[in-house]
C-alpha cells in the first residue's frame, strides 16, 4: 500500500548541478531526500510561492495537454529505486481509467504541485524502506 508523503523541502544550490526536494510522511515521521535536476527544482519552488509566467511553463504545458485530452491527472506514484534512481509514474484519470505514466519523480512532483489543488504524492513502502537504509 504506498503512503502519502507531502513536499516538505527544496534546497536549491546556485553552485551545484543537482538539488533536493524532501519528501516526507503525511502521517508519520519518514522522510528523505532525492536529487533533481534546477529546472524540475525552479518550477517546483515557482509554484509553491505562486509565481505567476505570462506564458505556460512545460509543466504547465503537460497539465494542459492532459486536461485538453479530457483527462484529470490523478496522483503521483514513485514506485521503484535502482542504483539511487527513483522511479515515479503520472497517474492520469480519462474515462473512467486510471492511466499510469512512466515518470521522472521530478518531473511528475512538478506537475503535482503545478494542479490546483496539487496532487497527492505516494511512495510504496519498498522504496521507502530502501530510502531509509541509504540515508543511514
Amino acid at each position: 500500500m504506498p503512503v502519502e508523503m507531502q513536499l516538505s523541502r527544496i534546497i536549491i544550490s546556485e553552485i551545484h548541478d543537482q538539488q533536493i526536494i524532501y519528501l516526507r510522511e503525511v502521517d508519520g515521521e519518514r522522510q528523505f531526500p532525492i536529487v533533481i535536476g534546477i529546472f524540475e527544482a525552479t518550477s517546483i519552488e515557482r509554484r509553491i510561492k505562486g509565481v505567476q509566467t505570462p506564458r505556460p511553463l512545460t509543466h504547465d504545458l503537460i497539465v494542459n495537454v492532459i486536461e485538453q485530452l479530457e483527462g484529470e491527472p490523478d496522483s503521483v506514484v514513485i514506485n521503484d529505486l535502482r542504483e539511487g534512481t527513483y522511479f515515479a509514474e503520472l497517474r492520469i484519470r480519462r474515462g473512467g481509467e486510471l492511466i499510469s505514466v512512466d515518470s521522472r519523480p521530478s518531473d511528475a512532483i512538478a506537475v503535482a504541485v503545478t494542479c490546483e489543488p496539487p496532487l497527492p504524492i505516494f511512495v510504496v513502502e519498498e522504496v521507502l524502506d530502501e530510502a531509509a537504509s541509504d540515508s543511514v
